[in-house]
C-alpha cells in the first residue's frame, strides 16, 4: 500500500490505558485511579464500551440504550467525574463504541427490540433491526424453545400469561423467566390460552436449534442474543449516536474505538458518518488484517487496535529454528501431517453449513430476488462453499471503492477448483456478488467475517497446538517466526501509512496474556526439551488426544506463576479448569457446549488437578519451568517494550505494566490490584528485588520509562530505522531508532546463554553519547555492559 493522505485529528494520543469499566471498576473508580495512569506515564484512558447493557453484563457489549449511560458502570455524573480529572491531569479520554449490535437476552430492557416484538414490522423502530419478515409469515423468530418444551402440537410448554407494568405494556407472555410483549388486542377472545396468544403475536418463540439454519435476524455472528442494527441507515446513525455526539458536543470524549466494523453493511461509509459527527476526531478499528492485507486507506480512522502489530512483535522473538522439530511433533501426536489452510477451509465449511447456515441461507435469498433462475439448494452449496474459500474477513465494495475485490478473484477461483461441479451456478452468482448495488453481495460481505471469526479464532486455534503462542487474534499459526529484517521492513511501512494506529500485546479478547505466550515462545529453542517433556506427561497422565494434551500442558506452563516453588495456590485451579473447559468445547471435535462428553471432559480435567496435585507431574513441570521462566521473562520484558516504542499508539491493557499471565476471557478480564501497582510504582524500581515472588518490578520499570518518554519527548519517536549489531550473536538482538530514541532487546534469550551470552557483539549506534534510562548508565555500544542489567534497553542522546 502506498502512502496515504488523511487529515490527522487535532489530538492523537502518544499512549492509552485501558479499563475494563464495570460495577465494580466503575466511572468514579477510574476517576480516581486517573492520577495514577498519568504517574505511569500513559497519556489517554481508554474505556470499555459504557452504553447501558444487559443487566448483569460484565463486557458492557451487549447495549441494549443509546441514550444513556449504564448506571451500573456509574452513568452520567461517572463520565463526567472522569473527564473532568483527565483535563485537570492533561488525560484525554478514547471510549469503545458497539455498533453493529445490540442485546437482546432481556427484551423488556432495550426499548427499540421490545417495541419490535409488540408491533412488528410496522413499529417505529422496526428499521433499526435487519430482519427478514417476508420469509417467515411477517413474524420474527426468537429461538428460545428447550427440548422439553417443544409440544407435539407444535406448541410450546411452559407458557403463561402475566400482566406486567403498565410502562411495557401491560399483558406479557413468559416463557419460563423470559417476558415478551402482547400485542395490542391479541389476547381478547382466546380464554388467556398463552398457545393461542403466542399465535398472534409479530413474533414465533422456536426451537433453540432452529438457529443455525432457519433464523430471520441478523445477529452478531451466532450470538442469538445479540440482534444486528442497521446503521447505514441515517436515521438509525442518529438514534444509535445520541448520547455519542453529546460526549463529544460536550467536550467528555477525545476519541472513539470502534468495534467490529466488518460486521457493518458499509464501514467506509460509516466511518464517514462518525467523521462528521465527532468533527475529525481520532477513531480505531476493531479490525483483524490476514497476513499481507492492508487496512483500506480510504478509510476515515487512524488505524487498528492492534493485533496485527501484536503478531509482528511476537514473531520476531520466536526461533525459527524450532518450526520443524515442533511440526514434527504436532504431526506425531495427531497421527499425521496438520495442514493449517486445510483445517481453516473445512472448519469455515463447518460453520457456514452449521452455526450460520441462516445468514447463508438469506444471502441466497437476497441473490434470489435478482436472479430468480437460482436454485436455491445449490446456491447455498455455493455460497457456502465460496465463504470457506475467502482469504480474508471480508471485501469492501461499494459503489465508489473496490477494496478487497481481488480476496474475492481468489475465493472464486479457489471454489471453482474444489467445486468444478458448482461451475454453472458461479457463473451465475458471480456477477452479482461483484455488484455492490445488489443486496445479497453486501450481504456475503457482512457474513464473511462471521465465518471466519468462528472458524478460525473460536476453532481452529483450539485444534492446533504446534507453537501456541502464535494461535492469537490476528495471527496465522502457519506463520511460524518474523526475521529481524522482515520486521524492521513492516515497521518502516507502518510508520509511513500508519503511524497513529494502536499497538498491543493483550486486549479483553487475547488468547493467552502477552507474559503467557512469551515463556510458551522458549519452547521454540529447544523443541526437543520440549518433546520428551511432554511425552513423559503423556505417560503420566494419558489424555484421548495427545493434540489437545500439548495445547492444555502449554498452557499449564505458560500460566504457571512466577514461582517456580510448591504448586501455586489461590484461584489458579479454578483458572486452569475454567481454560481447559473452554479450550475442549471450543476445539469441538471430542465434546462441544451443545452436547459434552462428559468421559472426554473428566480426562481433560483430571490432568488439570494432576498438575497440581501430583508430585511426579510436578517434577516435569518445574524441570519445563526451570529452563523457560527466566527466557520467559526476557522474552515478556523485549515484547513490552518493542510495542511500547514501534511505530503506533502503545496501549497499556489493564494491569499488564507487570506479569500478564491470564488465559482466554474471562480469565482476562479479572479485577486488577490496582492499588499494588499504585504503591510500586510510589516505591520506584529499587523498592522489590526480583525474585521468585516479585510481581514485575523489572517491567513495572520498563513500562513508565517508555511511557513517560513517549509522553514527554514525543519529537524522540517521529522516524523509524533499524540499528544493526556486529558480532557473534547478532541475531540475538532487534533494535531501532525512532528518530532520537532508540530500543534494544534481546531475541531468543535461551540460545543466548547456551552460546555463552553476547561475547564481543556490539550495537552500531549513531554518534554520540547514548543513555540507557532504565539503568542510567551511558553505553558505547557492547551489548554485554548494555544488557547487563536487564534484557533490554531504551537509549536515548545525551544533551
Amino acid at each position: 500500500m502506498s502512502g496515504r493522505e488523511r487529515r490527522t485529528p487535532a489530538r492523537v494520543p502518544a499512549s492509552t490505558y485501558r479499563f475494563q469499566v464495570s460495577k465494580e471498576l466503575d466511572l468514579h473508580e477510574v476517576a480516581r485511579l486517573a492520577t495514577y495512569v498519568h504517574d505511569l506515564g500513559a497519556d489517554w484512558l481508554y474505556l470499555s464500551p459504557l452504553l447501558a447493557a444487559e443487566p448483569g453484563s460484565t463486557h458492557g457489549y451487549d447495549v441494549v440504550a443509546h441514550d444513556h449511560l449504564d448506571p451500573d458502570r456509574g452513568g452520567e455524573e461517572g463520565l463526567a467525574a472522569v473527564a473532568a480529572r483527565a483535563r485537570e491531569l492533561g488525560l484525554g479520554v478514547l471510549v469503545d463504541i458497539v455498533p453493529n449490535h445490540v442485546g437482546v437476552a432481556t427484551p423488556a430492557e432495550d426499548p427499540w427490540w421490545w417495541d419490535v416484538l409488540r408491533h412488528g414490522r410496522e413499529a417505529e423502530h422496526a428499521p433499526a433491526f435487519d430482519v427478514d419478515w417476508d420469509t417467515a409469515g411477517q413474524r420474527l423468530r426468537i429461538p428460545v424453545v428447550g427440548d422439553d418444551d417443544l409440544l407435539p402440537d407444535g406448541g410450546v410448554g411452559h407458557l403463561t400469561l402475566v400482566e406486567g407494568p403498565a410502562e411495557r405494556g401491560g399483558l406479557e407472555l413468559h416463557y419460563w423467566d423470559q417476558a415478551f410483549p402482547v400485542a395490542p388486542g391479541t389476547a381478547s377472545g382466546v380464554d388467556d390460552d398463552p398457545q393461542a396468544v403466542h399465535a398472534r403475536q409479530h413474533y414465533e418463540l422456536v426451537d433453540w436449534h432452529r438457529a443455525d439454519d432457519d433464523l430471520n435476524y441478523r445477529r452478531f455472528f451466532a450470538v442469538n442474543t445479540l440482534a444486528a442494527v442497521r446503521v447505514e441507515e441515517p436515521e438509525v446513525f442518529a438514534d444509535t449516536h445520541v448520547e455519542i455526539r453529546r460526549w463529544f458536543r460536550e467536550g467528555l470524549v477525545d476519541g472513539l474505538r470502534v468495534d467490529h466494523p466488518d460486521g457493518l453493511r458499509d464501514p467506509k461509509g460509516y466511518l464517514d458518518d462518525l467523521a462528521r459527527l465527532t468533527e475529525g476526531a481520532y477513531v480505531l478499528v476493531e479490525k483483524i488484517l490476514e497476513p499481507g492485507e492492508g487496512l483500506p486507506a480510504s478509510w476515515a480512522t487512524e488505524g487498528t487496535t492492534g493485533y496485527d502489530a501484536l503478531a509482528l512483535v511476537d514473531r520476531v522473538l520466536v526461533d525459527p529454528a524450532g518450526e520443524q522439530p515442533l511440526t514434527d511433533l504436532e504431526a506425531r501426536l495427531r497421527g499425521g501431517p496438520v495442514d493449517f489452510h486445510a483445517m481453516v477451509h473445512d472448519l469455515k465449511r463447518e460453520v457456514a453449513d452449521g452455526l450460520l447456515g441462516s445468514e447463508v441461507a438469506r444471502i441466497v435469498r437476497d441473490l434470489r430476488r435478482d436472479v430468480p433462475r437460482l436454485d436455491r439448494a445449490r446456491g447455498e452449496d455455493a455460497v457456502a462453499e465460496l465463504l470457506a474459500c475467502f482469504p480474508v474477513y471480508r471485501s469492501y465494495l461499494s459503489t465508489t471503492e473496490r477494496d478487497g475485490e481481488e480476496h474475492l478473484d481468489a475465493a472464486l477461483a479457489d471454489a471453482r477448483a474444489r467445486r468444478p461441479d458448482l461451475a454453472a451456478t458461479y457463473d451465475v452468482v458471480e456477477p452479482w456478488l461483484r455488484d455492490p448495488s445488489c443486496d445479497g453481495a453486501r450481504r456475503f460481505q457482512q457474513t464473511s467475517g462471521m465465518v471466519m471469526a468462528k472458524g478460525v479464532e473460536d476453532c481452529a486455534f483450539y485444534r492446533t497446538s504446534r507453537l501456541t503462542s502464535l494461535n492469537e487474534v490476528g495471527g496465522d499459526p502457519s506463520v511460524f517466526s518474523l526475521t529481524v529484517d522482515g520486521f524492521h521492513e513492516a515497521m518502516v511501512v507502518r510508520q509511513r501509512d500508519w503511524p497513529h494506529a494502536m499497538t498491543t500485546l493483550s486486549t479483553h479478547d487475547t488468547k493467552r496474556g502477552e507474559d503467557v505466550r512469551a515463556r510458551i515462545h522458549v519452547l521454540a529453542e529447544a523443541p526437543e526439551g520440549w518433546a520428551a517433556a511432554l511425552d513423559r506427561l503423556l505417560d503420566l497422565v494419558p489424555l484421548p488426544d495427545p493434540g489437545f494434551a500439548n495445547l492444555l500442558w502449554q498452557a499449564v506452563v505458560g500460566a504457571w506463576p512466577a514461582s517456580t516453588g510448591p504448586a501455586p495456590g489461590g484461584d489458579f485451579r479454578e483458572r486452569l479448569h475454567g481454560y481447559a473447559m473452554k479450550a475442549m468445547r471450543e476445539a469441538g471435535d471430542r465434546t462441544t457446549w451443545t452436547e459434552p462428553d462428559e468421559d472426554y471432559e473428566a480426562a481433560v480435567h483430571a490432568a488439570v488437578d494432576a498438575a497440581l496435585d501430583r508430585d511426579d507431574v510436578q517434577r516435569v513441570l518445574h524441570e519445563v519451568l526451570a529452563w523457560t521462566v527466566d527466557p520467559g521473562w526476557s522474552n515478556a520484558l523485549a515484547a513490552k517494550l518493542v510495542a511500547l516504542t514501534m511505530p503506533g499508539v502503545p496501549d497499556v491493557y489493564q494491569g499488564s505494566e507487570l506479569w500478564e499471565q491470564s488465559l482466554v476471557d474471562p480469565d482476562n478480564r479479572r479485577p486488577v490490584d490496582h492499588e499494588l501497582r499504585r504503591s510500586m510504582l510510589a516505591a520506584g524500581p529499587g523498592a522489590l528485588v526480583g525474585g521468585l515472588e516479585d510481581p514485575g518490578t523489572a517491567k513495572l520499570h520498563l513500562v513508565s520509562t517508555a511511557l513517560r518518554l513517549r509522553r514527554d519527548r514525543p519529537e524522540l519517536f517521529t522516524t523509524y530505522a533499524g540499528v544493526p549489531a556486529t558480532g557473534e550473536a547478532a541475531d540475538h538482538v532487534l533494535a531501532f531508532d525512532r528518530g532520537g530514541a532508540i530500543t534494544v532487546a534481546t531475541r531468543l534469550p535461551l540460545g543466548l546463554r547456551t552460546r555463552g551470552g553476547w561475547g564481543g557483539t556490539t550495537l552500531d549506534l549513531p554518534e554520540g553519547a547514548w543513555r540507557d534510562l532504565l539503568t542510567n548508565r551511558v553505553s558505547n555500544g557492547s551489548l554485554e555492559s548494555l544488557l547487563s542489567t536487564y534484557p533490554v534497553a531504551l537509549l536515548v542522546k545525551e544533551d
